[in-house]
């Protein structure tokens, strides 16, 4: 039976790198997809991975029914036997119940790639549409690791190295970014909690010890 499937992460855990894979994958037994993404790093209309990899996709905009948009391919003599979607979390929850529509009439599987919460550890409307609908919900099992060395959970938005707390929800970054920009680095809850970046672990790291007062 045709399925919505949600894989879900955070940033830096492969997300982009497997969506690529199971196009690859089905690709190579003769299946033909559409893949659907929103505000990647790469550019408009592009699905891309960290490691380099990238392909082309269809930009879901705002307003964009992707289920009509599919319909239509198909009406024009358009094949597709499934259905990927990367950046899931930026769709509204009306488009991902188009997405369901997708598997439940016109019986394809739907992946879908998002991550679940955003740099305040709110839940992105399109993810949490995801998990109330989707046949199954997927964490993924390639685990980014704090600065700390532990399993990160949440997702941190930086500036000049200092987590950021208040914002729109949706500025596209990258992890990894220079200091100075915007960017974006995965943190474990603990480290989250306490706003402590690696940039802030560090700068601790060099500050010189309080040296110990003699009451003597």
């Amino acid at each position: 039976m045709p399925e919505l499937v949600f894989f879900s992460g955070t940033m830096d855990c492969g997300k982009s790198t497997l969506a690529l894979q199971i196009g690859h994958n089905r690709s190579a037994r003769g299946l033909q997809g559409v893949i659907f993404t929103r505000d990647d790093r790469a550019g408009e209309g592009k699905l891309s991975s960290r490691l380099g990899l990238v392909t082309e996709a269809v930009e879901a905009g705002e307003d964009m029914d992707l289920y009509a948009y599919l319909v239509a391919q198909l009406s024009k003599g358009g094949k597709a036997d499934y259905v990927i979607v990367d950046e899931a979390q930026f769709l509204a929850p009306a488009q991902i119940d188009q997405l369901a529509r997708i598997v439940d009439d016109l019986d394809m599987d739907v992946f879908a790639f998002g991550i679940t919460t955003d740099f305040r550890t709110k839940l992105f409307p399109g993810s949490q549409r995801l998990v109330e609908l989707a046949d199954r919900v997927e964490q993924l099992q390639v685990e980014a690791p704090c600065w700390c060395g532990a399993r990160a959970t949440h997702n941190a938005r930086t500036a000049d190295g200092e987590m950021v707390v208040e914002g729109a929800q949706v500025v596209v970054g990258d992890v990894n970014r220079p200091a100075e920009e915007i960017g974006y680095e995965v943190l474990c809850r603990r480290h989250h909690r306490r706003r402590m970046t690696s940039a802030a672990a560090h700068a601790g790291a060099l500050s010189p010890d309080v040296l110990p007062v003699n009451h003597a």
